[in-house]
């Protein structure tokens, strides 16, 4: 990967992590569904009238507008609100990851691998140290609620892929026109016209931020940017940087609200990222090194052959194939 396609990456993993505290800046003054809300109309709006519809059947889009917007950003609003901090909840979304993992398995009848239920197996460990943390900043009610926005997420993922689409950006502007309007009668239902009036009311520079941060730099041009160097890179190339998203998330929210990163969520952040790297690349790295160890070694030397007339010089190349130890404690 060249090395502004790598930076700019970076920035991406880096603007999707600190949007976890620009949520919590916004929900100072507005309410998790209304914020959530006013963030997927301006997604579709005015982008849904310059691009065309994704050649994907309706049923798809409305479901993934509705499962990303609600099930995903209108409850991991809710779950900060409800106290979780944003560094946490960054790092507890990645969770969906693993979620998509055994969906796959039943939907799809994808098989679950040994490095996967390892991967599994070692996140969770990090998990329990999210709940030993009693600063404050972890609530029962919110880790729950970023676990249930993780588990919409992978089943959004598994939209995604029941849709086959290509038009990933299409995809997402359409779909978001599905997500406001539940998401402003969610709201209703919950707060009467209170979260409305206040809206009104106690609306204020830094949620309008807020909320143009969520639209424009996170989702329409993170996503776009992303889904390029994709079709420009190999996923495995591309992919492994998201791990860096909670990483961000954490130093954000240490920067922006002075959470304090206790060896407790150390630990955590490292578990659960090394959870995800051996169940996301754990097969794909210790194949590589199999393979890296196998290839054959090889060096010139030069062999003379005299004759009568004067000594020939002959360039011989001569390959020495390192041995490896099979499982089965054989070498060959």
């Amino acid at each position: 990967m060249k090395i502004r396609h790598l930076l700019l990456a970076i920035s991406i993993t880096a603007i999707w992590g600190l949007n976890f505290s620009v949520i919590k800046l916004g929900l100072t003054t507005v309410d998790p569904f209304i914020l959530a809300g006013v963030r997927f109309t301006l997604c579709a709006l005015p982008a849904i009238f310059f691009i065309p519809k994704p050649d994907v059947q309706w049923r798809y889009i409305a479901s993934y507008g509705l499962v990303f917007g609600i099930g995903l950003w209108g409850v991991v609003n809710l779950g900060i609100q409800s106290g979780l901090s944003a560094g946490i909840a960054s790092l507890v979304l990645q969770f969906s990851a693993f979620f998509t993992i055994l969906l796959g398995a039943w939907t799809f009848k994808e098989a679950i691998s040994r490095y996967q239920i390892a991967g599994m197996g070692i996140a969770l460990c990090g998990l329990v140290s999210i709940i030993s943390i009693v600063n404050g900043t972890v609530t029962a009610t919110g880790l729950m609620l970023v676990l249930l926005g993780a588990l919409a997420w992978s089943a959004a993922n598994v939209i995604n892929k029941k849709a086959r689409t290509t038009q990933v950006f299409a995809f997402l502007v359409w779909s978001s026109a599905f997500s406001p309007i539940p998401l402003f009668a969610l709201d209703y239902a919950v707060n009467g016209s209170t979260g409305y009036r206040e809206l009104v009311n106690q609306l204020d520079y830094i949620s309008v931020l807020s909320i143009l941060f969520q639209v424009y730099p996170n989702t329409l041009f993170g996503y776009w940017v992303w889904n390029s160097l994709l079709k420009r890179y190999p996923v495995s190339t591309v992919a492994p940087l998201s791990l860096l998203v909670p990483v961000f998330g954490l130093f954000g929210s240490a920067m922006i609200f002075d959470e304090e990163v206790s060896l407790n969520k150390i630990v955590a952040v490292s578990l659960i990222v090394s959870g995800l790297g051996v169940g996301l690349y754990g097969q794909r790295i210790l194949s590589a090194m199999f393979k890296r160890r196998e290839q054959p070694k090889c060096y010139s030397s030069q062999v003379e052959h005299p004759t009568d007339s004067a000594p020939d010089t002959v360039s011989v190349t001569a390959c020495l194939k390192r041995t490896a130890l099979l499982p089965t404690g054989r070498i060959s």
